[in-house]
């Protein structure tokens, strides 16, 4: 601590200063401290960084302690041991762990000794040091009371078990110490299972994604925290390193040790970047933090931080269990492990595996042909048998025997839990060496949730739990051969990313091999070869196409050749998009999917393509044929026949046809009908005139799908309005209340700044004889429908169907337009007034 704050200090105690000239000097030191920190950050990371912020701040507290007694006491200041006070560093704080931006956790403890006024000391530091600006999080306890306390909440006993002595009274912190003992020693089995269970909570709320939570996460600050409050709780030992050579490896411990200085340099950057606690890494903050890390680019930063975590969870997971195995026991179970031994050291219990730690490590044969040899079920494992799998060797190449069992256990129908357990252990690119590029690698397209290897566990997921009816149908049917593959394509589709090429072109090269090493036909190779080169055209098609487009159909089945592709396909894309992660597979995309599937599968059992006019023929003798339509008045069958659009034919069944017509008819001025069951839906018949710029522009927070609008007969029209998302009951009566003021054509809402560059625009006037399409391809941005809908009004176009997809940061919007008002002679205009 610099000479002139404490000469500072004595000048304003000497002068009978005010409380309030001292905590202004020591925040005014406080915040210069803190402005150096960049600085301080740029020549020490990691550990020792906030080692060293740690003690500037024991200095901070200590000087804060000696000016409350230098004031209190004056010149008749007695010797600090004899103040029974002690002042105790807890948390983050007490592991010499904290960042910038936490809460500093103090303890102050104290012996109520006759002559001392212990508890005003405690108040005038307390008020000393917030109203100088530190964050403080406090407890005060006399000492006799710590062992009642601690027995209070789980929380209070697990932050003493990181105390550390700051300063005061050596005779009052080895009181203290004597009692933190008794409290280690105090029901350990209970405090154990409360913390492990109390952690797994943790794990399944902050699960791995591309933006961590560096504290929270699986494999977070957090995780590391629970090995050593289990380890001290045990052996009472100060640091994890003590147990190296005796619990763990000198080098297992030094791997721990690596991964968590990465994450101290993280969180400490971030806390830096944002100026206040912060442990998320999210996207934001990425180039940022990259630069001020020495990394290369973001994707490597986080690639390594998801690596990091993986190797944090790995060795707490094995090594916790390790320590926890003796009070955990339960010896009622020993006669049912000994009856559910599958072999030497290896268990079975409930859908469990077990492997002793003194069991020597199995080769990845052995430990194969044990998955291999279950009843094909979902099962879950052991630290022990994950630290069997952790640490097994595998040679490269791998040996013809060991693709054999690979190959045995993708046959079984449940794989995901054997997947999963590859991952945790780390061995996932050893046996599936396509994998090696994307472990732990982030995609940022504002669609994936997951990195990749993740990502593509999580289909594997989706395919072992098919929900949709109609796909499950399809899987059920498939052969095994056919099964197997659709399993293989699941799981490589995407390893062909981080990558300068196309990473699905580089995929399909690299499935090829691996279907030749466990021995699938040259026709299952094909299959595959091409499975992974298209699998994310049918979600393109159906997300961002017109699927009615008899021209778009065509060319999707020219790239996927036969109806057994097609079947694949869909099987296969619905496991990717269900393996994406957040509510990218609902109601609304699934129908896209299946109304592709059965269009396509139509057109691939037309050896003679069908004209539009040919089609919608076919599709009027079925509406023909229903009673509900022989049952209404002629002048209204003519009427429906008579709707001019094809696509109105297309889009609807047979029946939704009458039942729109039915409805049309009965409208006055206007009619609406809300579906909240899946996803929000507006049906809305209108005589009237709509202000559609309104009603987009106040419903611009809810994310549109879809929309369709169709001119009927008797100048009534259609708008069919598909939201990717429901709404709650309060809510839903907004959104009626919406629609009924939108029939005011004088309301008007201002539009937000919509930016449209020329070149996110194309207008395509010979996609049909009677229609045109606009493609919008550009940013995001709220209110951007509502714009290109009151464009649209202003200019007379009029719009048969729109498809809206959309991702956090882009927008690729199409419209389907009549070519009516001469609109193909005036595309400039078009241009004009959507870039305005």
């Amino acid at each position: 601590m610099p000479v002139d704050i404490k000469l500072q200090i004595e000048d304003v105690i000497e002068q009978n200063g005010s409380d309030f000239e001292l905590s202004k000097l020591f925040k005014e030191y406080i915040k210069e401290y803190k402005t150096s920190l960049p600085e301080l950050f740029e020549s020490n990371q990691g550990k020792d960084f906030l080692v060293k912020h740690t003690k500037k701040l024991d200095s901070i507290i200590t000087l804060m302690y000696q000016t409350i007694l230098r004031r209190m006491f004056g010149n008749y200041l007695p010797m600090r041991n004899s103040i029974p006070i002690a002042i105790v560093a807890l948390g983050s704080y007490g592991r010499e762990q904290l960042c910038v931006h936490s809460d500093i956790d103090l303890l102050i403890v104290y012996q109520d000794i006759e002559g001392y006024n212990s508890k005003l000391i405690i108040e005038k530091l307390f008020y000393l040091a917030l109203d100088a600006g530190l964050k403080l999080g406090h407890r005060v306890h006399e000492v006799n009371d710590l062992f009642s306390s601690s027995k209070e909440d789980i929380t209070i006993r697990t932050s003493l078990m990181e105390a550390r002595f700051i300063t005061g009274s050596n005779f009052t912190w080895h009181a203290t110490g004597r009692e933190l003992t008794k409290i280690r020693l105090d029901k350990q089995k209970d405090f154990i299972l409360e913390k492990i269970e109390e952690a797994q909570i943790r794990r399944k709320k902050y699960p791995t994604t591309m933006e961590p939570n560096i504290k929270e996460s699986v494999g977070g600050l957090r995780d590391s925290h629970l090995i050593f409050w289990i380890a001290q709780t045990i052996y009472g030992i100060s640091s994890l390193k003590d147990l190296s050579g005796d619990v763990f490896s000198e080098e297992e411990y030094r791997e721990y040790r690596i991964a968590l200085e990465l994450l101290f340099r993280v969180r400490s950057a971030l806390h830096l970047i944002t100026g206040k606690q912060e442990d998320r890494l999210i996207l934001q903050h990425m180039p940022q933090a990259s630069r001020m890390l020495g990394f290369k680019n973001e994707q490597k930063m986080v690639s390594k931080v998801l690596e990091a975590q993986w190797r944090i969870s790995n060795f707490t997971q094995i090594f916790a269990k390790k320590m926890v195995r003796k009070y955990i026991e339960d010896k009622s179970l020993i006669k049912r492990f000994k009856h559910n031994r599958l072999q030497k050291g290896i268990y079975l219990l409930e859908d469990r595996l077990y492997a002793s730690y003194n069991l020597a490590n199995l080769s990845i044969d052995e430990l194969l042909t044990i998955l291999v040899n279950l009843e094909d079920k979902f099962y879950h494992f052991d630290a022990g048998f994950l630290k069997q799998f952790t640490y097994v060797n595998i040679s490269y190449p791998l040996r013809q025997k060991t693709y054999k069992l690979i190959k045995q256990l993708l046959q079984k129908q449940h794989i995901y839990s054997f997947l999963k357990l590859f991952y945790d252990a780390g061995i996932l690119q050893h046996l599936f060496p396509n994998f090696k590029k994307v472990m732990h690698l982030p995609q940022f397209d504002g669609y994936h949730h997951y990195p990749v290897d993740i990502h593509s566990i999580k289909c594997i997921e989706a395919l072992e739990n098919i929900k949709e009816p109609f796909v499950k149908q399809l899987f059920d049917e498939l052969d095994a051969d056919e099964k197997l593959l659709v399993k293989i394509v699941v799981l490589f589709h995407d390893t062909g990313k981080g990558r300068k090429q196309d990473h699905s072109e580089v995929g399909a090269k690299l499935i090829a091999p691996f279907i030749d090493k466990i021995g699938l036909s040259q026709e299952i190779k094909e299959r595959a070869i091409l499975l992974v080169k298209h699998h994310i055209l049918m979600s393109n098609v159906s997300f961002k196409q017109n699927i009615h487009n008899e021209k778009i159909l065509y060319k999707f089945m020219s790239n996927i050749v036969d109806e057994k592709n097609l079947k694949l396909l869909y099987i296969v894309t619905y496991a990717d998009v269900n393996g994406v992660g957040g509510d990218i597979y609902n109601s609304f995309n699934a129908k896209l999917l299946h109304d592709l599937y059965i269009s396509a599968l139509e057109v691939s059992q037309n050896n003679d393509r069908i004209t539009d006019a040919k089609k919608r023929l076919i599709i009027e003798k079925k509406v023909k044929n229903l009673e509900e339509f022989k049952n209404i008045p002629k002048i209204l069958q003519k009427k429906t026949l008579g709707v001019e659009s094809n696509l109105f034919f297309f889009k609807h069944t047979p029946l939704d046809i009458i039942q729109i017509v039915m409805k049309a008819k009965d409208t006055k001025e206007y009619q609406f009908v809300v579906n909240n069951e899946n996803s929000l839906t507006i049906e809305i018949f209108r005589r009237v005139p709509l202000n559609i710029g309104f009603l987009l522009s106040t419903l611009s927070h809810l994310d549109v799908g879809s929309m369709e609008i169709f001119t009927l007969f008797d100048d009534i029209k259609y708008f069919k309005i598909e939201f990717k998302k429901n709404v709650d009951g309060d809510e839903l009566t907004e959104v009626q209340n919406i629609i009924k003021a939108a029939f005011d054509m004088d309301r008007v809402v201002e539009h937000r700044n919509i930016v449209i560059k020329k070149d996110e625009i194309t207008i395509d006037c010979e996609h049909s004889k009677t229609h045109a399409e606009l493609n919008v391809n550009t940013k995001n941005q709220i209110g951007l429908l509502a714009h290109l809908m009151d464009s649209f009004e202003q200019l007379g176009i009029n719009i048969v169907t729109a498809k809206i997809h959309s991702t956090k940061h882009k927008v690729r919007d199409s419209f389907l337009i009549s070519k009516q008002n001469n609109i193909c002679n005036n595309v400039e205009k078009i241009y004009e007034l959507l870039i305005k």
